[in-house]
């Protein structure tokens, strides 16, 4: 189907059902629990996940296919945002004309970087890319002002053209008058649901995304990039320029994050230059590490693991604490807070860092080799014979 083979397809579907089913499978907590502190299907949480997961799919594309580590896609996040914000400023609040110039901005800027940041390889590739991303930043934040609205960031005022928009036009962000702020809220016993038509725009988007980037893994354009990872000197060796492939991979990386940085617009039509900041570029090389370089799912779970740290353990403060531990008697209840305090609220950087390290030093595969161990515990063992051999077990050929 689409051009995949029968698991990719099965891989594609599970991964559809998981996206559109994210509002139920987020909500495992009662509304009125102690326990619903750590739901996470609220419309703003559901959409950064869709978002930075095309962020981290991107450049998973660059990292994990090529092999090429960049400290600057940053860059491109936020001139994917400005260029969205600045749509709404001259025509209207619809999102689409918005995300393509975020595409087309991104994709060009990405590959006057590529062009020459690519003329080396490692970790100056790598120092280069952090260079121009910072170059990015201070011009957004300090030069570029007339453009970027500078430290302020860059928001629609009513004064602004608009020109499509109308007297009776919609004043926030649309799809075609389809609000992305638009939610439904189902209520199922004690569960409450929210269906936010925002995040299922997002969700759209980022299955789509998945999708080109499982037809590049498999394609011929793929193997060469694999070819690029594993051995670009003896790529050279037999007469192919590796530079044409890296160079492409580059800037459909950036295309992608631009993209990410359009949504965000979209979401909340603000960009400002922190979105192109080194920690958020450094932020996405942990998604992709953590979940799994190299694999499909891997930079998606990533990418969620981080913003839900961020979102739900940073706001566990002491008055949470003590909520949890008030049966307690009073002396050890303060011990325990005293105990936690560090690692959450404003210390949840502490515990991602804890389970960071933990997940390099004994998953390198990320959660992605998690999650196949424990399916291979769980694998049936082949049968064994009476003299004790085993016999292999026939799996049928599927073409990649």
């Amino acid at each position: 189907m689409l051009g995949l083979n029968q698991r990719d397809t099965k891989f594609l579907l599970i991964v559809i059902a998981l996206t559109l089913f994210t509002p139920i499978l987020l909500q495992p907590f009662p509304a009125d629990s102690g326990l619903a502190q750590f739901n996470a299907g609220y419309p703003d949480l559901m959409q950064r996940f869709a978002i930075f997961g095309i962020f981290a799919i991107g450049f998973n594309i660059l990292f994990g296919l090529t092999g090429y580590l960049s400290f600057g896609h940053a860059a491109f996040l936020g001139v994917g945002s400005y260029s969205t914000v600045w749509m709404f400023k001259l025509l209207n609040y619809n999102v689409l004309p918005g995300l393509v110039l975020a595409i087309i901005v991104s994709g060009l800027f990405a590959l006057l970087i590529g062009y020459v940041s690519l003329r080396r390889s490692g970790i100056y590739f790598s120092i280069l890319t952090l260079a121009f991303a910072q170059m990015s930043f201070n011009l957004a934040y300090s030069v570029l002002t007339p453009i970027t609205n500078g430290e302020t960031g860059l928001q629609v005022y009513n004064d602004d053209p608009q020109i499509l928009m109308g007297e009776n036009g919609i004043t926030t962000t649309h799809f075609f008058g389809l609000k992305m702020n638009a939610s439904h809220i189902m209520d199922v016993g004690p569960w409450q649901f929210t269906f936010n038509f925002g995040y299922y725009f997002c969700a759209v988007i980022a299955i789509l995304a998945f999708y080109l980037s499982l037809r590049i893994f498999r394609s011929p354009f793929g193997m060469m990039l694999r070819a690029v990872k594993s051995n670009q000197q003896r790529m050279n060796y037999t007469g192919l320029s590796s530079r044409p492939y890296t160079l492409a991979a580059f800037v459909i990386s950036g295309m992608y994050a631009g993209l990410a940085g359009g949504l965000l617009a979209s979401m909340d039509p603000l960009a400002g230059a922190e979105r192109m900041q080194w920690t958020a570029s450094g932020e996405v090389v942990l998604m992709t590490i953590l979940g799994g370089a190299g694999t499909m799912m891997g930079p998606i779970l990533g990418a969620g693991f981080i913003k839900y740290f961020e979102n739900i353990f940073s706001k566990i403060n002491d008055q949470v604490l003590h909520g949890w531990f008030a049966f307690l008697p009073d002396g050890l209840e303060n011990a325990l807070v005293w105990l936690l305090h560090p690692f959450v609220g404003k210390g949840w950087h502490l515990t991602l860092g804890i389970l960071f390290m933990l997940v390099v030093v004994f998953l390198p595969g990320g959660l992605v080799e998690l999650g196949q161990r424990i399916r291979n515990m769980f694998r049936k063992k082949p049968k064994a014979d009476n003299d004790g051999s085993h016999k292999p077990q026939q799996t049928p050929h599927v073409a990649e």
